[in-house]
């Protein structure tokens, strides 16, 4: 079947299986930061934006994105690297694995939030799976770039 989707800015047409899930779709395309990491739609490691709503690729076929646009980690280079040395400051990157997923869900949530609570950040990132970390550096990560984002200097 035919797939027309925008990847990261790009327009993209592709024969694919019918049954082809986005997570194997974006990797694919060289998409290597979205991830496989419990099959069971729960670590977040394959979080993608849908028309700019984050979204776990591995529970979507790749059919359901028919012209919508889809980015990933790749699409949003600047951005992300600003967030991570905020995440590498704190030490919350670890060994890394989670972080793309977690940095993707971070940035929807800048978009999304307007000066959010310690409670609303925690509860917009609970679908994120982090086997190294007791998630307060990454908290503290999310603080101070918020903090640096509205000009202050984090507490």
């Amino acid at each position: 079947m035919k797939l027309n989707v925008w990847l990261n800015g790009k327009k993209m047409q592709d024969e694919i299986e019918p049954g082809m899930m986005l997570l194997d779709y974006v990797r694919q395309k060289g998409c290597y930061s979205v991830k496989c990491g419990c099959e069971t739609s729960n670590c977040g490691l394959c979080t993608v934006w849908l028309d700019g709503k984050p979204v776990l690729s591995c529970t979507i076929p790749a059919a359901r994105v028919e012209g919508r646009h889809v980015t990933t980690l790749e699409g949003l280079q600047e951005e992300a690297a600003e967030f991570g040395g905020f995440l590498a400051d704190e030490g919350g990157e670890q060994c890394g694995f989670c972080s793309p997923g977690f940095i993707m869900n971070v940035l929807a949530m800048v978009r999304e939030l307007n000066d959010p609570t310690e409670e609303e950040i925690l509860e917009y990132l609970s679908g994120n799976l982090c086997r190294c970390s007791g998630y307060m550096s990454q908290l503290r990560a999310i603080k101070a770039f918020l903090a640096y984002k509205k000009g202050e200097r984090a507490v």
